[in-house]
């Protein structure tokens, strides 16, 4: 599948290169990424539109600035190498730990409404 960015197709998997690992690294590794599954399952910490987690819970900011901070740098990363904004690959990041994250996860769209996967 291909992704229109900037007035130039890039494939997705070149934006990407996902994956678990990657997804890994997005969460802080595999300890975090349980404890970001957790957390997104019971709702204290939900995923937006792009790429970001949101805390729904106060007590979660500090963990949702660290996985955002960690989210940031790869999406600079990515955006410098393919060309496009890093807000560009983190909405195609998005899509893609939307389609991973556990029932129970609730999304922040563009408009503002919360749902819950």
């Amino acid at each position: 599948m291909m992704t229109f960015l900037t007035g130039r197709m890039v494939s997705r998997r070149s934006v990407l290169g996902l994956g678990f690992v990657a997804l890994l690294i997005l969460s802080g590794g595999p300890v975090l990424a349980q404890s970001l599954n957790d957390l997104r399952a019971s709702g204290a910490i939900g995923e937006a539109f792009d790429g970001y987690a949101r805390a729904r819970d106060g007590a979660y900011r500090s963990l949702v600035q660290q996985t955002n901070a960690k989210r940031r740098s790869i999406y600079e990363q990515r955006a410098k190498g393919q060309g496009v904004s890093a807000a560009q690959v983190g909405r195609v990041y998005a899509q893609q730990i939307m389609s991973k994250a556990p029932r129970g996860t609730w999304f922040l769209s563009e408009s503002g409404n919360w749902s819950q996967k």
